[in-house]
């Protein structure tokens, strides 16, 4: 590789890294305790208290499970049901004084085999709310998520460019050495370049799939306005059933179940809502493994017949959006895979610690040498 090559890539490598350093540090602190989010939020009460069933207990029907929120509040309307990804023990069921609503809700907690009401976590507050903001959107919104896109590109452009670098420098040194007895930035940068090589293709993998995660809120809203929207505006016809006049909960869930083999029950939209249409349960299943846990699919059941009218794969583009959210925070395969993940991120923080600190202390260059360089460019 020629010098003018050499010093294109550095130039590249150099700030790339100094642009996005001090966001990608923030990402990764903020990132540590999310690979454990709901240990901590167990530990810190801010989760739904653990129950423990006996083996073979028998679960509440959906329908009991609704009776109970309905008799806590009586004349709101039932919004939605939903259950966490990696805990089916309780239900949330989400209530509102009209079908319309989209921000003002009551949220209930409610147990899947006794039915009864469970104390409700706090949502927006305490410290799991305040690292998960930062991590996604430093609590600016669409914004925040789509500058720190713009930071992921940045920092795998300085991956590559570390890479491209990293090349000549590994034929005059043995793989992963730390030359001592030299200066302290020199082994600050031996240090920097190991621990980066080493942790290049975890971070290159977290990098990307954090890239694309970034792009949620527009992939899910162009695909609800052009896509999901037009297909149940086919069956926006009619008035909303009763709870007298709908089928029952149970009866529903097990139809999409069968239509969708292979994938569990995540949410369900009431008819009304505006998730869904007048005249049907809108049931989004998911898949049933920790890798495609975030693999939705909207099934459609006749509110009033209980009979499936249809249902609607998502595009490739969601399915990616899907399936790179359980690969970058490492939480698909159990605690084996979190402790490996927390760790690459400890390194990951050291290399870039140790990246800003060869820029902070880098040598000021000498009257001599400063004049060599005016002469060269001239």
């Amino acid at each position: 590789m020629t010098n003018t090559s050499l010093r294109r890539w550095s130039w590249i490598h150099k700030w790339s890294s100094l642009v996005c350093t001090t966001f990608m540090l923030l990402l990764c602190l903020t990132g540590l305790p999310l690979i454990f989010h709901h240990e901590i939020q167990e530990l810190t009460s801010t989760a739904v208290p653990a129950r423990h069933h006996p083996t073979g207990a028998q679960r509440a029907s959906l329908d009991a499970v609704l009776a109970t929120a309905q008799a806590r509040h009586p004349g709101l309307f039932p919004m939605y049901v939903s259950r966490e990804e990696d805990d089916d023990s309780f239900w949330y069921v989400s209530l509102a004084p009209r079908l319309e609503e989209t921000e003002k809700f009551e949220v209930l907690a409610i147990d899947a085999y006794t039915a009864q009401v469970l104390p409700s976590p706090d949502f927006y507050s305490g410290f799991m709310y305040w690292m998960t903001r930062l991590h996604v959107d430093l609590f600016a919104g669409l914004p925040g998520m789509l500058f720190l896109g713009a930071m992921g590109l940045l920092l795998l452009a300085a991956l590559v460019s570390g890479v491209v670098l990293y090349a000549p420098f590994m034929g005059k040194l043995p793989f992963g050495a730390v030359r001592r007895g030299r200066s302290a930035r020199l082994r600050w940068l031996d240090l920097h370049n190991a621990l980066g090589i080493c942790t290049l293709a975890w971070l290159f993998v977290v990098g990307a799939t954090g890239v694309v995660n970034t792009l949620a809120q527009p992939a899910l809203n162009y695909w609800q306005e052009h896509h999901l929207k037009p297909w149940l505006s086919r069956h926006a016809g009619g008035r909303p059933p009763t709870a007298a006049e709908r089928s029952p909960l149970d009866a529903a869930v097990r139809a999409a179940m069968a239509t969708e083999p292979g994938m569990t029950l995540s949410y369900l939209a009431f008819p009304g809502v505006l998730a869904g249409t007048p005249m049907h349960y809108t049931i989004y299943m998911r898949g049933s493994s920790a890798l495609t846990a975030k693999l939705y699919q909207p099934v459609l059941v006749n509110a009033r017949s209980g009979a499936v009218e249809g249902s609607v794969a998502p595009p490739w583009y969601l399915k990616t959006l899907y399936l790179s959210q359980p690969l970058h925070f490492g939480d698909y395969a159990g605690m084996p895979l979190k402790l490996l993940w927390a760790v690459l991120d400890v390194l990951c923080i050291a290399v870039l610690g140790s990246g800003l600190y060869l820029w902070l202390r880098k040598p000021a260059m000498r009257p001599a040498a400063m004049a060599a360089a005016r002469k060269a460019a001239a």
